[in-house]
C-alpha cells in the first residue's frame, strides 16, 4: 500500500496534478509519523495503513462539514476533492445492510457466550472491528451496537 502511495505520487507530480500530490504527500506524511511514534520506528502493516488513511479521510469529511457550516463552500470543496483522493486508497464502504448483519452475528455470538446488555458491548466490538476497519465509520458501528444490545 505505502509502495502503491508513492508510485502514485510520483505519477501525479509528473501529471502536474497538485491536488492528487499534495493529499498523497499528507497521507504518506501521516503514515511516516505513525511509523516512527512510540519508541522505536517500525514498518507499518497493511491494517495499520488502512487505519491511517481512514482517520485522514474522516479528518477531511468533518473539516468539510465544518466549512460548510460556516458558509465557506470553496474549503467544503477542496476538503471533499482531497476526500476523494484518500477513498481511492480505502476499502470500498459497507451498505447499512452488510453492516447490519455483521453486527447482528457478533451480537449472536457474544449472547451465546452469556453476556447481555451493555456489559456485551466491548466483546462485540472486539470481534466487528477488524471486520469493519477502514470500511465503516467508528461511531456508526458503535451506535449499531448499543441499538442491538438495548
Amino acid at each position: 500500500m505505502k509502495q502503491r502511495l508513492q508510485n502514485d505520487l510520483t505519477t501525479a507530480i509528473k501529471a502536474r496534478d497538485e491536488l492528487r500530490s499534495a493529499t498523497i504527500r499528507l497521507a504518506l506524511a501521516a503514515i511516516k509519523t505513525e511509523e516512527v511514534a512510540g519508541k522505536e520506528a517500525r514498518e507499518l502493516s497493511e491494517a495499520e495503513i488502512i487505519q491511517v488513511l481512514s482517520r485522514e479521510a474522516k479528518k477531511r469529511k468533518e473539516a468539510a462539514e465544518v466549512y460548510r457550516g460556516a458558509g465557506a463552500e470553496d474549503r467544503a470543496k477542496a476538503e471533499e476533492a482531497e476526500l476523494a483522493v484518500l477513498s481511492e486508497y480505502l476499502p470500498q464502504a459497507l451498505s447499512a445492510a452488510e453492516l447490519e448483519q455483521i453486527v447482528k452475528s457478533a451480537v449472536a455470538e457474544v449472547v451465546a457466550t452469556g453476556l447481555v446488555g451493555m456489559k456485551a458491548m466491548g466483546a462485540v466490538m472486539k470481534i466487528v472491528q477488524p471486520q469493519t476497519l477502514g470500511r465503516a465509520d467508528g461511531a456508526e458501528v458503535a451506535s449499531l451496537v448499543k441499538k442491538l444490545l438495548s
